[in-house]
């Protein structure tokens, strides 16, 4: 399984990169990864005017696109569609931050899980 993630370099820069979930367990006709550790969840609905500039990620996180997607910018310039369904690792809370703005009419919902 792939995800996206979003980090920051030294200059306090950030980039993409995929990473790949490695399967642990098989169960019936279910496939599952390891457990990761996370610190709460954030229900959340964004609504079309949604337009964060440039920020950096108020912690480490993931956000999983419920049934909308988003474009992010990392600070390098590559621009992502993260679509629904989609999670991405956030990994830049120091730094110059990224640019995250909605896409489409329908209203975004998603889930945010605060790791430890």
């Amino acid at each position: 399984m792939r995800i996206h993630n979003l980090f920051e370099d030294e200059a306090g820069v950030s980039h993409f990169r995929d990473v790949e979930l490695r399967w642990e367990d098989v169960r019936g006709a279910s496939e599952l990864t390891r457990k990761y550790p996370a610190a709460g969840i954030i229900m959340r609905e964004t609504t079309k005017d949604y337009d964060a500039g440039r920020h950096p990620a108020p912690r480490r996180q993931y956000i999983i696109n419920l049934d909308a997607g988003v474009n992010i910018t990392a600070g390098d310039g590559e621009t992502r569609y993260i679509g629904p369904g989609e999670a991405v690792m956030v990994e830049d809370p120091e730094g110059k931050g990224e640019i995250s703005k909605f896409v489409g009419d329908a209203m975004r919902h998603s889930t945010v899980l605060a790791v430890e």
